[in-house]
């Protein structure tokens, strides 16, 4: 179905939808813009209406589901801007200090609204888990998986438990061999995918401990998880991926990372000395 449709086609439907179904065409008409950079739980939630309510809404609209349903929602509307696939409002007439700027602009948002989203007690909390773990698995699936090795990789350098852990299969394999003295650090910008939410329910069935970092709190994975740490910054359907949601996740990281090293920073500082002198042979 053409991307403009989608309104036309909630106009034209709308006296064949349910009463709940309505609820959710009202505010997709009255909310164009903000709704491609909803998840399907915050539709659901401001809408009133069960998540299987706004699958069933898309389906009967002709999309397959609400991420193709949010795609068309984000190149819909007349004399819009089509839809735009980079991050920061970037245009293909902006000069190239025009793009630094907003650029620049957006990655520094995204931090500031991290900022602004940070729980003290989530961190706490989260703290507490990964130092009473007896061994710390970072997870997330293509892009998030980045920020998963990210992570492991600034851990160990003064923790000696923390592992990367790539492929789905591998990862299913690992969460069935978890303990409850074990934890998961699962990094999802959506908090909503397959995978991550099948691996959550076998981590929760071992007992292990579970630490999603998300844009959604109130996600399927959220609704797992042990502890939620909320990055900021908002993606559209063809910004996935970007610099500016990695940033608010890897800041909310390093924040985790402070907090677990701060509770003992005499041993943090030997472990850390010990790497560094391992690592200093590999230097010119």
């Amino acid at each position: 179905m053409p991307y403009g449709d989608v309104f036309t086609r909630i106009n034209r439907e709308y006296y064949q939808l349910t009463s709940a179904e309505k609820k959710i065409a009202d505010y997709m008409l009255l909310q164009r813009q903000e709704c491609q950079y909803m998840s399907i739980s915050e539709m659901a939630e401001v809408a009133d209406v069960a998540e299987a309510t706004v699958s069933r809404f898309c389906r009967r609209l002709g999309y397959k589901g609400y991420s193709a349903f949010k795609l068309a929602v984000a190149g819909a509307g007349s004399g819009q801007r089509p839809m735009n696939p980079l991050y920061g409002e970037i245009q293909s007439e902006d000069s190239l200090g025009d793009m630094c700027q907003k650029i620049y602009a957006a990655d520094v948002d995204a931090i500031t609204q991290t900022l602004a989203l940070i729980n003290p007690a989530a961190v706490t909390a989260a703290a507490d888990m990964l130092l009473a773990a007896d061994r710390v698995l970072c997870m997330g699936l293509g892009g998030s998986m980045i920020l998963a090795r990210e992570a492991a990789h600034l851990f160990s350098t003064a923790l000696p438990n923390f592992y990367p852990v790539d492929d789905s299969h591998f990862q299913a394999i690992r969460a069935a061999l978890l303990t409850p003295g074990d934890a998961v650090m699962y990094f999802s910008y959506s908090g909503s995918t397959r995978d991550m939410v099948d691996l959550m329910k076998i981590a929760r069935e071992r007992g292990a401990k579970i630490i999603l970092i998300t844009r959604f709190p109130k996600s399927p994975g959220a609704a797992l998880a042990d502890v939620v740490l909320e990055c900021g910054a908002k993606e559209g359907p063809l910004q996935m991926g970007s610099v500016a949601a990695r940033m608010g996740q890897l800041f909310i990281t390093d924040v985790l990372f402070n907090e677990v090293c701060r509770r003992d920073m005499g041993d943090c500082r030997e472990r850390r000395k010990q790497v560094a002198d391992a690592l200093a042979d590999k230097h010119l």
